[in-house]
């Protein structure tokens, strides 16, 4: 097998593409125009002119722009993009496309060898426009381009560590890095009293289990003011509490009737949940992925509780077929509890912010315990929620098997619990419909802001960061100036800001040898950094 061709890039790429000078339209485009006039005038596709521009390194796309649009000459983006790099590459590679009803048209290809970024020097130019064959396009365009490379090497605290209590975190995302939180965190739905290790801790303690589905119905019961739901699926049937050995007043109820009961209260209760596009009539009532969603909404239909149902729409950046990919095959998987909970040590009216993020969706044949058991339980935890997708005609009077369930989840409280609060809040406003939240403002004499719940001293703190993967049609990202969007790791397009955490954890972990923790949860991904082990 040949090697490959080029150079070891292994460091921090800064990419900034600012414009196209010119771009003349050709005789080869003259059907494209008609068929955008059309588009434009039906209301049928993406009208005229919508160019984007991409970085790879060779074949490696690192960057995307977002869409500009009625700028068929001279596209301005102005955007800035920092890429974490381990990849053999010849040149970096600026592409120009127009984004059409089906797929990209591709306009030409500027590129930027390698060679003039090994010193570390900024390489500011005008790169001529290349088509396929490395011809000189029609018209003679330029991309403004900058380009500065830093080696690994160049990097002083590569390979020591985080050497200083005053880490900030990962750079270049939404949520900066809490400090004094506290974490809870949970291996299942319940562990029984008949499962708990004996696991030795430091001062002579032994750990205690928490029980994440108890925890969740009594964090929903002692709710005053807020719940805020989002999940893949929310099953209003499924019962949080069903351990006999912990009973709890009234932990026969099921969760869609305390929802129900908490919003008669007067709490504000508001549900987010994934709409199957395939749970319509003409295929099969509950979707294909039985994730109940039809059924939450009518559950819920003229009560206090508001269930919204909403799709996973595109962001825009992508084509037609692209975009009924994203709203057919792609879903929601922020799996979310967010409420005002009181004071850990009592005694006062004041109220916190509690959220839970993780794996466990609140719906059918999420419960389980470390035991896993597939036949002792369809008599009584899953009596009423006997749940096996995997083997055709299995059910609970044949005496199953029922289909065994593991994941992580947790409980998040300090800063970091508003971080999850404010990502409901950004989704409520872009999907919501209604703008039903609780304005916390008017609550700040009850509400504490955020702030930290422990000591830094203390072995239980926790320093934490939030991480999602969103894109614009979850959240009015149109509201944040274009150059601000890659600093908040606001990214368009397959470049996803979780792709973007993840190159930038991996760079960390290469860099920092103390997070103990990295917890991925569906579509967000949190890392966890003990206080106490900072040095």
């Amino acid at each position: 097998m040949a090697e490959p061709q080029g150079h070891w890039l292994h460091g921090t790429l800064h990419a900034t593409i600012y414009e196209v000078d010119k771009l003349h339209s050709s005789s080869g485009n003259f059907l494209r125009k008609i068929t955008g006039k059309i588009e434009e005038t039906v209301g049928i596709g993406k009208g005229v002119s919508r160019l984007y521009a991409t970085v790879d390194l060779e074949r490696a796309r690192v960057g995307r722009t977002r869409v500009i649009e009625k700028e068929p000459s001279n596209p301005r983006w102005y955007e800035s993009f920092h890429i974490y790099c381990a990849h053999i590459a010849s040149n970096v590679i600026f592409t120009v496309k127009e984004s059409n009803p089906i797929g990209a048209s591709l306009i030409g290809r500027a590129y930027v060898p390698v060679d003039d970024l090994f010193e570390g020097e900024e390489v500011d130019r005008w790169a001529e426009i290349l088509d396929e064959k490395k011809r000189p396009v029609h018209g003679n365009p330029k991309i403004h381009v900058k380009l500065q490379f830093f080696h690994v090497t160049k990097d002083r605290s590569w390979g020591l560590g985080i050497r200083s209590p005053k880490f900030p975190g990962v750079p270049f995302t939404f949520f900066s890095q809490r400090q004094g939180c506290k974490v809870n965190l949970y291996q299942d739905a319940h562990i029984p009293d008949n499962f708990i290790p004996k696991i030795p801790l430091a001062g002579g303690k032994f750990y205690e289990p928490h029980r994440c589905w108890e925890d969740i119905f009594d964090a929903i019961s002692n709710a005053k003011h807020l719940i805020y739901i989002t999940g893949w699926s929310v099953y209003t049937e499924i019962s949080l509490v069903r351990d006999s050995r912990r009973p709890k007043p009234g932990g026969d109820i099921t969760i869609g009737e305390l929802l129900k009961k908490k919003a008669s209260e007067g709490v504000r209760v508001l549900v987010l949940v994934w709409d199957d596009r395939t749970s319509v009539g003409l295929l099969k009532r509950d979707g294909l992925m039985a994730t109940h969603d039809e059924e939450t909404a009518q559950f819920f239909q003229n009560t206090d509780v508001h269930c919204v149902l909403c799709p996973r729409n595109p962001d825009g950046g992508g084509s037609i077929v692209q975009g009924a990919q994203i709203s057919t095959m792609f879903t929601h998987h922020q799996k979310i509890v967010v409420v005002d909970n009181d004071m850990p040590n009592g005694g006062s009216e004041r109220r916190r912010i509690v959220s839970f993020v993780g794996g466990l969706d609140l719906c059918d044949g999420r419960y389980d315990t470390p035991f896993h058991s597939l036949f002792r339980t369809l008599d009584t935890a899953h009596h009423d929620d006997f749940h096996q997708p995997n083997f055709t005609g299995a059910s609970i009077t044949k005496g199953g098997p029922r289909e065994p369930w593991h994941d992580i989840h947790s409980r998040l409280e300090g800063p970091i619990a508003w971080d999850v609060l404010f990502n409901f809040e950004q989704r409520w406003r872009k999907q919501g419909g209604k703008d039903l939240l609780v304005q916390l403002r008017e609550l700040d004499n009850v509400i504490i802001p955020p702030s930290p719940v422990m000591y830094p001293d203390d072995h239980e703190t926790w320093n934490v960061q939030l991480f999602r993967s969103i894109d614009g049609g979850l959240l009015l990202a149109s509201r944040i100036h274009p150059k601000m969007r890659p600093m908040l790791g606001l990214l368009v397009g397959r470049i996803t800001s979780l792709t973007e955490a993840f190159r930038m954890l991996i760079s960390m972990l290469f860099d920092a040898q103390r997070i103990s923790f990295i917890l991925k949860i569906s579509t967000f991904l949190v890392a966890l950094l003990p206080g106490q082990l900072m040095v």
